[in-house]
């Protein structure tokens, strides 16, 4: 008579999710992550709230050079706001604002592609990244975000698809975190229900 050995380690069988679902709302998810990683996260109950708050923070922090190339953003936040617009010297400006590809709730994550209008630099070069997402762009993790990505742009995939998790930080100089060395030392996320 033959008795089969238990599986030493059951769970380990593929049969469980590595990573457990959200317990809560994605958007709470994911403002807790991104603030959690230094961002700046300010939710927008519709667009004439996101043009309020901009507008607002724009000139209390006094930023007279705002680097957007996105004319659909532009044309929802730029109103109060139009003339410190530009889409010239991006090593000049104060800020840039760009939009996103999706925001991933589980790492609290700005997915972006070189296909949007902003290009692969906008979020990059500024001292402060502004990124401007709606809710329907919020998924749980990463693989919904690259799945979601693949089926966008079908055989024709952006060049580069960037991941921003908060401020750039660095602890290469003597085992010092450093924030906004190698790219913005500031990252806002206004988050519209749309």
């Amino acid at each position: 008579m033959s008795h089969s050995t238990p599986l030493p380690f059951p769970a380990s069988e593929g049969n469980q999710p590595v990573i457990p679902p959200s317990q809560q709302e994605l958007d709470v998810e994911f403002a807790e992550q991104f603030n959690a990683l230094q961002g700046r996260f300010i939710f927008c109950v519709n667009r004439q709230e996101l043009a309020f708050q901009f507008s607002s923070l724009v000139k209390k922090q006094d930023w007279q050079k705002i680097y957007c190339l996105e004319k659909g953003i532009r044309e929802i936040v730029g109103a109060a706001v139009e003339e410190r617009f530009t889409a010239e010297d991006l090593a000049g400006c104060d800020v840039s604002v760009t939009g996103c590809e999706f925001l991933v709730a589980r790492t609290g994550t700005i997915v972006m592609s070189a296909a949007q209008a902003s290009g692969r630099t906008t979020s990059v070069y500024a001292p402060i990244h502004i990124c401007i997402a709606f809710t329907s762009q919020l998924v749980y993790d990463v693989k919904d975000a690259l799945q979601l990505v693949k089926e966008k742009y079908k055989d024709k995939l952006p060049s580069l698809i960037t991941f921003a998790t908060g401020p750039s930080r660095t602890a290469d100089i003597e085992k010092t975190l450093v924030v906004g060395v190698h790219g913005p030392k500031e990252v806002y996320c206004f988050l519209v229900d749309a």
